[in-house]
């Protein structure tokens, strides 16, 4: 074995679990802890509450909303291309090391038992032999523990959005896989229980039931879900992990346009402007018709609130936002257990344009940093991002996920980085 066969291994975790509904993947959002269903000012709308697509050019317009005038103006809206991807990277590095080790040990057992039966080269005696010495040496025991079932869980993204005043679209795939290696009797192999790659179709808009007050959103979406069960792939023969992830991807490939596996569902939502600096949102989502891979969804019933403090907020050529906001979210998934601080999202955005021209308007910027953090069903979450002349953006953030049955019990942390291109 060398090298290529563990990175061929590690590589299939891009590949493609995911939550029981299709999630989307906002690192916006996420670097804040997940707390969004009222801040929605941006294309995000489309995945977290519709309602906030009224305020695409009306937050930062005087003309149109003046209390609300000294917020940065997005006055075009947001037409984005993103691509992005996930993982753990201190696992697997450290995984990949520990594996190459015992990859190292294999050959000296190898060695070792060649030279013992070498006057018997029976294919159960060099069996024998090559186990006697692997078992006999601590390195290998303490090296097989370090990473047995030790899930290192990855993913994709890739998103196409655009939203106006009141309108948006998207169509955004992603995926993730949580593969773990098992030492085995001799040689270590990689067991993937599921890979699921989720694609959405959505469109909707919003409405002001009462001007710069009160709006409501509805959206609708199609989705289609590609799984496959259990896969085990060995790590003594490349030929064989090649072999497998081709007829993985053919499979994939072969049943992803199969209508009769699409699924429809709708997203509702609600945003309401208290004051000049305050507003609460609340959304129900994923309200499916029929079930999605053989499953039966849980719609996603979120309510929050937003603070974007005057003081802190600028509508000038060198714009500002701040925004702090809560989300008690999921209300009605069980599986988020009934921990209260499970349910609960909270966190903060500063967003700053370092490079302007002075006395034009934000909407005309060269660099702006975004910092964020939060935190998001009792784990900590951050996130950094860098926009270059309003085209090009670099975003990464970390955030944890609750794999246990109560809060603190199994952390899954993910790290995922991102780039976009569009206005």
């Amino acid at each position: 074995m060398n090298k290529l066969t563990i990175l061929a291994i590690l590589a299939c975790a891009f590949g493609i679990v995911s939550a029981k509904s299709p999630t989307h993947f906002s690192l916006r959002a996420e670097s804040m802890g997940g707390a969004h269903v009222a801040v929605v000012d941006d294309k995000e709308a489309l995945h977290y509450n519709y309602a906030g697509l009224s305020q695409i050019n009306r937050l930062g317009n005087f003309e149109k909303r003046p209390e609300q005038g000294y917020y940065p103006r997005n006055w075009i809206g947001d037409m984005r291309l993103t691509f992005g991807g996930a993982g753990d990277i201190f696992k697997f590095l450290t995984t990949y090391s520990d594996v190459k080790d015992v990859q190292d040990l294999f050959r000296a057992a190898q060695n070792d038992a060649d030279r013992i039966t070498a006057d018997h080269p029976m294919p159960s005696s060099r069996t024998g032999a090559i186990l006697d010495s692997l078992i006999a040496n601590p390195k290998y025991v303490k090296t097989i523990n370090s990473y047995d079932h030790k899930t290192m869980e990855a993913r994709v993204k890739f998103d196409a959005e655009l939203a106006f005043h009141n309108f948006g679209a998207a169509f955004w795939m992603n995926g993730s896989v949580a593969p773990y290696v098992d030492a085995g009797i001799i040689l270590p192999y990689v067991v993937v229980d599921t890979f699921i790659i989720d694609a959405v179709a959505q469109m909707g808009g919003a409405y002001e039931i009462i001007p710069n007050q009160l709006s409501v959103g509805l959206g609708g979406k199609i989705v289609k879900r590609h799984k496959t069960n259990m896969v085990t792939v060995g790590l003594a023969n490349y030929s064989s992990i090649v072999d497998t992830l081709k007829d993985q991807a053919g499979d994939a490939t072969d049943n992803f346009f199969d209508s009769k596996t699409f699924s429809f569902g709708i997203d509702l939502g609600v945003l309401y402007q208290f004051n000049r600096e305050i507003r609460f949102g609340a959304s129900l989502r994923d309200i499916y018709f029929k079930q999605l891979a053989g499953e039966t969804l849980i719609p996603n019933f979120t309510i929050g609130a937003n603070y974007s403090p005057k003081f802190m907020n600028s509508n000038t050529g060198f714009g500002r936002k701040f925004n702090v906001a809560v989300d008690f979210a999921d209300m009605f998934n069980a599986d988020r257990n009934y921990k209260f601080f499970t349910h609960l999202n909270f966190g903060f955005e500063l967003e700053q344009t370092l490079a302007a021209i002075p006395g034009l308007n934000n909407e005309i910027r060269f660099i702006t940093l975004r910092l964020a953090g939060g935190f998001r069903g009792g784990y900590p979450s951050a996130g950094v991002g860098l926009e270059i002349l309003r085209f090009f953006t670099v975003e990464a953030a970390t955030w944890g996920e609750e794999r246990g049955y109560y809060t603190g019990q199994d952390e899954n942390r993910i790290y995922m980085v991102q780039a976009s291109i569009g206005f």
